[in-house]
């Protein structure tokens, strides 16, 4: 069974940065793709970025362009979001998923594997 642990969440700062981590056992990582979603309170779960299994090809939210870095370590069995230029509205519970295959979408039915989800809470 496949399970995924997320970690490095926390308080952060408006204008600083953050860098997530996304642990899984259980499964054959090298052939998952890897998103990252959030979820702020009362708003549904959104897609922030995804990593491809077979060329790492990366995925982002254009929201979030240019302040997401999405990375993978298949040695490690682990995924990372790095966050820059922190803003109060990031403020939410980030999800690591994962599918094993292709990336094939940015909606949550899109992958089969979750974590418990890691807060995010940026201070003004």
């Amino acid at each position: 069974q496949v399970r995924l642990v997320e970690s490095g969440g926390g308080l952060g700062q408006a204008g600083g940065a953050l860098r997530l981590s996304c642990a899984a056992s259980g499964g054959t990582f090298s052939t998952y793709t890897m998103p990252w979603f959030r979820q702020a309170p009362a708003q549904d779960r959104g897609f922030e970025a995804a990593i491809n299994w077979s060329d790492n090809l990366p995925y982002y939210t254009d929201s979030m362009l240019g302040r997401l870095t999405i990375s993978r370590d298949n040695t490690k069995k682990k995924v990372y979001l790095h966050m820059a230029s922190l803003k109060p509205e990031d403020t939410a519970v980030y999800y690591c998923a994962g599918r094993n295959g292709l990336y094939t979408g940015r909606y949550p039915f899109d992958y089969t594997y979750w974590g418990q989800g890691t807060q995010v809470t940026v201070s003004s």
